[in-house]
């Protein structure tokens, strides 16, 4: 029996398929672009692609993410807070903080033994801290995003980024290289700010000692050891970090799927209570 997760954001579409032991057989990334259900069904197609699969395999398919009610074929959804803590519990399973950073917020979510939710906050009324604010920097320095963390470890004296506008950032950035500040340096404030409001967010909860990252940011090596430096501890970061919420979406598909859900034709669409 396989279930399957899908997980709609500002910035990527990614899907997951696992099995009935809760291993994932199938993974895809795409990009969201203007088309949301078209990544939604996409990323979907890539993903069954990959498990060797039909759709007409899955038992149970659930969407997350901020575009889970463009996810038509989708047979239930689940806000992606419950979806990151149930795939980050999964993976790692004595979290019990996760810092999530994607393209448009960033949310510190804290977490149960037995995977729910506690408690959470999250920044969402501007992009400061977040993918697009190290895809701004990225643009004005010319710089492909992949290269953006091993630059950033490489400087020497971070150089105090005091904008959270992704707008206005951008000509910060401009005089401190009209200053002649190298490249490196001004990364290397780049992610200090971010970390630093990143684990302000998180501190309002209250940080447990087994935080697990996730999110797409989670795959830039500056970041993590930027975060880590500023936690004063290890993070916990797996290859598929990126996937964890539609991995969590996965694994509810999959409870549902057990309890007989393709039986209750009723629901569909419905959200699930996490």
């Amino acid at each position: 029996m396989i279930a399957a997760g899908v997980d709609v954001g500002s910035t990527t579409a990614k899907a997951v398929i696992i099995d009935d032991n809760r291993r994932i057989v199938g993974t895809s990334l795409l990009e969201t672009g203007a088309n949301v259900v078209r990544a939604a069904e996409s990323a979907f197609r890539e993903a069954l692609k990959a498990a060797g699969t039909e759709d007409t395999d899955v038992r149970f398919v659930v969407g997350t993410g901020y575009g889970r009610y463009k996810i038509h074929f989708g047979d239930a959804q689940v806000t992606e807070i419950s979806c990151h803590a149930r795939g980050a519990k999964h993976l790692f399973p004595k979290t019990r903080t996760i810092i999530d950073i994607g393209g448009q917020d960033t949310k510190a979510i804290l977490v149960g033994e037995n995977g729910d939710v506690v408690d959470f906050c999250m920044n969402d009324k501007c992009a400061a801290g977040t993918g697009r604010f190290l895809q701004s920097a990225a643009a004005v320095l010319d710089i492909p995003m992949g290269e953006l963390g091993p630059l950033s470890l490489r400087g020497q004296e971070g150089v105090q980024v005091t904008n959270v506008c992704t707008v206005f950032v951008e000509s910060e950035i401009m005089s401190h290289l009209a200053a002649g500040r190298k490249i490196e340096d001004i990364l290397r404030g780049v992610h200090l700010s971010i970390a630093s409001r990143t684990i302000a967010l998180a501190r309002r909860l209250g940080t447990d000692p087994e935080v697990t990252f996730t999110g797409g940011v989670s795959k830039n090596v500056g970041m993590v050891r930027t975060i880590e430096e500023k936690l004063g501890s290890k993070m916990n970061v797996h290859q598929q970090s990126q996937h964890i919420g539609a991995l969590g979406a996965a694994i509810y598909a999959m409870e549902r799927a057990e309890a007989g859900g393709r039986e209750k034709k009723a629901e569909k669409g419905q959200e699930v209570a996490a």
